[in-house]
């Protein structure tokens, strides 16, 4: 008897390999893939909550207790959102949607743990592209923020480092 081995399939574009839900919240009107990861937790939530408080006055007030069921599997999407929602807020900073702020900082740790960066080496060890990061560098640099140093046709940045310059150029207070 012969086995076939069954063709991998991807999935197609319109759907995911999450299941059937996106189908429940695009009859809602709701794009929950286009949401943020914290408008995704709240209105997991909120349906999820809804569908409890809708399903405690069926059972309370008539004698549809049995529609108990129908309501459970109406919970699965909304856990669905709730989950990919908090998994998204819990992701790391690497996001491409920092605020410059948070950019800036990002640059500047990794700055302090490597020493010094050149801007492809910074673009490498943060979420910034190499044109970010060469002309975020370039602007700490002009405001006298950072240290630059030219080796081998490069251009380095480092933060300034104060024993050298209390060596050079006489003690700091």
């Amino acid at each position: 008897m012969a086995i076939e081995k069954r063709r991998d399939e991807e999935p197609s574009e319109g759907r995911r390999s999450y299941g059937g839900d996106a189908e429940f919240w695009s009859s809602l009107g709701l794009d929950i893939e286009g949401m943020s990861p914290k408008a995704q937790a709240v209105t997991g939530v909120v349906t999820g909550g809804a569908i409890l408080l809708g399903a405690a006055a069926l059972i309370l007030f008539t004698s549809f207790w049995w529609l108990i069921f129908v309501f459970g599997w109406f919970l699965f999407p909304a856990l669905g959102a709730f989950a990919r929602g908090i998994a998204g807020l819990v992701d790391s900073p690497r996001e491409a949607g920092l605020p410059e702020d948070d950019k800036e900082r990002e640059l500047l740790e990794a700055m302090r743990d490597k020493g010094e960066l050149t801007p492809a080496q910074a673009a490498m060890e943060t979420s910034l592209s190499v044109k970010e990061a060469d002309g975020m560098l370039k602007e700490l640099a002009e405001g006298g923020h950072l240290d630059v140093r030219v080796r081998g046709g490069g251009l380095f940045y480092a933060l300034w480092d104060h024993d050298r310059g209390a060596a050079e150029g006489g003690s700091e207070r």
